[in-house]
């Protein structure tokens, strides 16, 4: 049909699409070769039949959900209204080609090397390359020792590691990509600088209370580092730049000062003092950027289960 409508009005309808309809039409297209002129005749016909019968059509979640209600049970249904919300793709293995490499490299690194390698010989090469850079050094050589020595994948292996991702992996990534508005929100204020933050969390205030209250309990500060036990900080440590943890610290409190610094050596934190000294005054909106950098990276940490970061209430409180 898109051959058949001519240039210009293709060119309206892949405007209206995504681009992975479009990959996937495309490639489709071009695998065609001569179509008979009946065959492309009765296929308008059919079609316009179709439409005529039906009326209007308006596609959603919603109505495809309700649809296959009718039909299906609620835990069938369930299942694939999940797999359709995950990233875009046919197979399973064009899905994890759409899923962004640090949220691929995070699930993958807590998996046998062997499995990480026949998931990395299956999606795209550049794919894979970003997500092997991301993967802990030395289990990245494993996999990658894996790759080098593995033979053809039985039927029934591959069969086993497509499951596993589809119910472990691809499940749980579609019930994650339903952000609650007010989680959305949250993050977005936390990426502000505090006087444009302040700005609108005063504005959201005097037009609904209830929400900028919500937006508040889900925002994270750098403040917020201070509910890190010992391990916890000890671990961002680790994996913090040293030039933006000091660029950090200069707008920090006390508090926070001293969580980092008793979870140092001594000569460690006498070499951080000396460089936030060193940096002399320094501009807020640089600050606060270092700040973000650190939160952002102690998110990272938290949702891989590297470190634990308190709710700061009652519960939370640790038993010796």
């Amino acid at each position: 049909m898109m051959l058949s409508l001519g240039d210009e009005q293709a060119g309206k309808l892949f405007a209206l699409m995504e681009d992975d309809e479009i990959k996937e039409l495309s490639q489709v297209m071009a695998n065609l070769g001569t179509i008979d002129a009946n065959l492309v005749e009765r296929l308008f016909v059919d079609f316009a039949d179709a439409i005529s019968n039906t009326g209007s059509l308006v596609g959603t979640y919603e109505s495809t959900e309700r649809l296959l209600m009718k039909g299906l049970d609620k835990e069938r249904v369930a299942l694939i209204m999940e797999e359709i919300r995950g990233p875009a793709g046919r197979t399973m293995w064009d899905k994890l080609g759409n899923v962004h490499e640090q949220v691929l490299a995070n699930y993958l690194k807590n998996e046998y090397p062997q499995t990480v390698a026949v998931v990395l010989s299956k999606v795209k090469a550049d794919h894979a390359s970003r997500v092997l850079s991301l993967l802990p050094e030395g289990f990245a050589m494993e996999v990658v020792m894996r790759m080098l020595h593995m033979e053809s994948v039985q039927k029934d292996v591959l069969e086993s590691v497509e499951k596993t991702l589809r119910n472990e992996f691809m499940s749980n990534l579609a019930k994650t990509a339903r952000t609650d508005s007010h989680e959305m929100m949250a993050e977005i204020f936390n990426n502000l600088d505090r006087a444009t933050e302040a700005r609108f969390l005063t504005a959201l205030e005097e037009r609904n209370r209830e929400s900028a209250e919500k937006i508040k309990a889900l925002m994270f500060t750098f403040e917020d580092l201070g509910r890190l036990d010992a391990a916890g900080a000890q671990t961002l440590l680790r994996h913090v730049e040293k030039d933006k943890l000091a660029l950090a610290l200069k707008g920090a409190s006390d508090a926070i000062k001293e969580l980092f610094t008793a979870n140092m050596s001594a000569r460690a934190a006498k070499m951080l003092k000396e460089d936030m000294d060193s940096l002399g005054p320094v501009r807020l909106k640089d600050v606060e950027e270092a700040q973000n950098i650190v939160v952002t990276l102690a998110k990272e940490l938290s949702n891989s289960g590297q470190i634990t970061i308190s709710e700061g209430k009652d519960d939370d409180a640790l038993v010796y």
